[in-house]
């Protein structure tokens, strides 16, 4: 989030949302081909085109858009409501069946992370169109992180992102070819480092680990990690867009970590082993 602010004070949204993604292709094309590895088969491609519409040109594309007119903090809000959405799209396509536990503390970590975000961004008011292309963004990326955690324990985790990335690479081409045909970009030295953070790291990288930890799974569970995005989100935002850090938002911050790791131990009986990739 902060990163992606820092990007859209000089650079397209479109820009940026569809070429952190062709940059992501592109190392992930290189990946495949140095590894060899072997062509996903029959409906894993299907599955793959929901991952990628999740995760590659869902989420960066209404993220990159909503944050032109909203401040960081504020997205962190929205985007608290993800944990839930993704322990609900696991529990729906992954057939997983947590404790009443884990869905009270799931609702409780939730309940937190956005009273803390709202503490810190001054509240909705009335509902524009940021917060609805970020609630879109919301389902798409809990859509994505189901499907590809499922994807990741037959392909690989970072095999099913980049396979998603190559998937999507035609359509992230185009629209940033059109985008520069549109606007030019031209940002300074700080926004492109932004804009290579978020090529390199939030889309390639970072993933990595992220489909890993849903692979071994439980999803639902695991998803709850993300409770923590808001605290980071409005942490980050401190230090690099210059936002008010106070000790409300740090003891806010650790409850929220709280009911994170809470939810995270919320599992029932042993889980089955996943093979090393």
């Amino acid at each position: 989030m902060p990163f992606t602010r820092v990007a859209v004070e000089g650079l397209a949204p479109l820009f940026i949302g569809s070429g952190r993604a062709v940059v992501a292709a592109v190392l992930a094309g290189f990946a495949l081909v140095l590894t060899r590895q072997r062509l996903p088969r029959g409906v894993q491609r299907a599955r793959l085109a929901v991952v990628a519409g999740g995760i590659v040109i869902g989420f960066p594309l209404l993220t990159s858009f909503a944050l032109t007119t909203v401040p960081a903090s504020h997205g962190a809000v929205v985007i608290a409501l993800l944990p839930a959405a993704t322990a609900t799209a696991a529990v729906l396509r992954g057939r997983e069946h947590p404790p009443t536990a884990f869905w009270v503390v799931t609702g409780v970590g939730a309940v937190a992370a956005i009273a803390f975000a709202f503490s810190q961004s001054g509240g909705f008011g009335q509902v524009g169109w940021a917060d609805l292309l970020l609630l879109g963004a919301v389902v798409a990326a809990a859509l994505g992180y189901a499907e590809g955690g499922l994807l990741a324990r037959e392909l690989g985790a970072w095999q099913t992102v980049s396979w998603a990335l190559v998937l999507a690479s035609p359509l992230m081409v185009f629209l940033t070819a059109l985008s520069i045909s549109q606007q030019p970009p031209s940002g300074t030295m700080v926004q492109w480092a932004a804009f290579g953070y978020l090529g390199v790291v939030s889309m390639f990288l970072g993933f990595f680990a992220w489909y890993r930890g849903l692979a071994i799974g439980p999803m639902a569970q695991v998803s709850q990690i993300q409770l923590v995005q808001p605290a980071l989100s409005i942490g980050w935002s401190a230090l690099l867009l210059g936002e008010n850090l106070t000790w409300a938002t740090i003891i806010g911050g650790l409850a929220v970590i709280l009911c994170a790791g809470l939810a995270v131990r919320t599992r029932r009986g042993p889980q089955p082993a996943v093979p090393s990739r």
